[in-house]
């Protein structure tokens, strides 16, 4: 599975931001949503569905999450890259 980057936004008067928490629930939703589309299985969609399933459920979140808003406060461009592997959930926080 390639890995998943989530690229949160701050918010500010004139452009609504997303946390790290409502972009990972979104694309959730979005895989979620073209699995039960899916006449056949997808085993990629599959995959990246349980990743963003296991970032969200993970305790390190909301540390993730903090932090990133803290960058992004700062003025910062911040991504996060997940990569799941066979259960195992690898976070990280790249700033521009």
């Amino acid at each position: 599975m390639e890995n998943i980057s989530l690229e949160p936004n701050y918010t500010s008067n004139e452009v609504p931001g997303k946390c790290l928490k409502c972009l990972a629930e979104k694309e959730l939703n979005n895989c979620l949503f073209a699995l039960l589309s899916e006449q056949s299985s997808d085993a990629e969609l599959q995959q990246r569905y349980e990743a963003l399933l296991a970032l969200l459920e993970s305790p390190d979140l909301e540390r993730l999450r903090s932090e990133a808003e803290r960058l992004l406060s700062e003025g910062k461009q911040v991504k996060v890259k997940v990569d799941y592997d066979a259960g195992n959930l690898q976070c990280k926080l790249i700033v521009d």
